[in-house]
C-alpha cells in the first residue's frame, strides 16, 4: 500500500512540474510576442513637445450659420464644407466680408465633413455616409463619387495624395483616383497614448495640422497638433485657448474646426463650427 501510495505521490509530483513549466513557457512566450509587439509598434512620443502660442493678425466676418468642418485657401478665396443634415454644402467665400460667393447643397441624406482642393478638384468627404464628393472647382459641377469603408472627418493634401482623417488617432494616406488607401499614420500624444478625436486636417509647410474634437477633454482647450506627415510623430501644439470665448460660450460644440493655409502669402487661417469670426493669425513661440 505503502508502495502504491509512493507511485502516486512521485505521479502527482511530476505532473505539476510539467504544469508550471508549461505555464512558465506560456508567459515566456507571451512576454516575447508583447516585446514584438512593442518592437514593432510607432515609435512613442515621449518627453517636452514645444508649444505655440499666437497673434491675431486680422479678424474678418464669418457665418454663424456655418458649421465648419473644412476650410482651404485657393487662389485668393476661402473654400469651406459646412456639415449637418439638411445644411451640409460646400462654398467659396470672399475673405474679406465673409460673403458666399458660390454654393452647392448637398442631399439632406449627407452630413458634410473634411474638404481640400488637389489638382483643381474639390474633394469632400462625408461623415459615416463612406462617400466622397468630387467637384469642378470653377463651377462645383459634381465630376464622381467615390466609397471608402469607415467614418470620414478631416481632409487635406500633400499635393499627390489625400490625407484623412476617421475620428480615431490613425491617419489614412488616400488615392485620390480611387480613394483606396495606400498606408497609415499612428498619432500618439506626448506620453504614448493614442491622440483620439483627429478632426480637421491642413497641410502647413511639410507639416500635417489637425484640430482634436473636444480637445478641451485632454486638457487643452483649442489646441491645434502638429504632426510628421512620415512618421505620425508628435511634433508640437498650437494653443488657441481664448481666441474665440464667445462662440464656444453660445454652444459647446461650437469647436475649433478650421484651418487654411495661403502657402504663396504664407497665412494662416483658422475658424470654428458656428463661429462669427474666421482669424489670421501667426505662432509665436511660448
Amino acid at each position: 500500500m505503502r508502495f502504491f501510495l509512493l507511485i502516486l505521490f512521485t505521479i502527482f509530483a511530476t505532473s505539476c512540474k510539467t504544469e508550471n513549466s508549461v505555464n512558465r513557457q506560456n508567459v515566456n512566450a507571451n512576454s516575447i510576442i508583447n516585446s514584438n509587439k512593442t518592437a514593432n509598434s510607432p515609435s512613442q512620443t515621449t518627453g517636452k513637445i514645444p508649444v505655440y502660442s499666437y497673434e491675431i493678425v486680422n479678424a474678418f466676418k464669418h457665418d454663424s450659420k456655418a458649421f465648419t468642418q473644412g476650410l482651404v485657401f485657393h487662389n485668393g478665396f476661402l473654400y469651406e464644407s459646412t456639415g449637418q443634415k439638411g445644411d451640409s454644402t460646400v462654398r467659396k467665400v470672399e475673405i474679406n466680408s465673409g460673403r458666399v460667393l458660390q454654393n452647392h447643397d448637398l442631399s439632406n441624406n449627407y452630413f458634410a465633413e473634411g474638404m481640400t482642393i488637389l489638382n483643381d478638384r474639390i474633394y469632400q468627404i462625408t461623415w459615416q455616409e463612406g462617400t466622397a464628393f468630387v467637384y469642378d472647382v470653377n463651377d462645383f459641377k459634381l465630376l464622381k463619387e467615390l466609397r471608402y469603408q469607415g467614418e470620414g472627418w478631416g481632409l487635406t493634401d500633400d499635393g499627390t495624395n489625400l490625407i484623412m482623417s476617421d475620428g480615431t488617432h490613425v491617419i489614412r494616406i488616400v488615392d485620390p483616383e480611387t480613394f483606396k488607401m495606400t498606408r497609415t499614420l499612428v498619432v500618439l500624444d506626448e506620453n504614448g497614448r493614442p491622440l483620439l478625436d483627429l478632426n480637421e486636417l491642413e497641410y502647413v509647410k511639410g507639416e500635417i495640422w489637425a484640430n482634436v474634437w473636444h480637445s478641451e477633454q485632454i486638457g487643452k482647450p483649442n489646441h491645434i497638433a502638429r504632426i510628421d506627415p512620415n512618421s505620425g510623430k508628435l511634433l508640437g501644439w498650437i494653443n488657441l485657448q481664448g481666441i474665440s470665448p464667445g462662440d464656444v460660450e453660445r454652444d459647446s460644440e461650437n469647436t475649433l474646426n478650421g484651418i487654411a493655409y495661403d502657402e504663396t502669402g504664407d497665412r494662416i487661417f483658422v475658424t470654428g463650427k458656428k463661429w462669427r469670426n474666421l482669424y489670421e493669425i501667426k505662432l509665436k513661440a511660448k
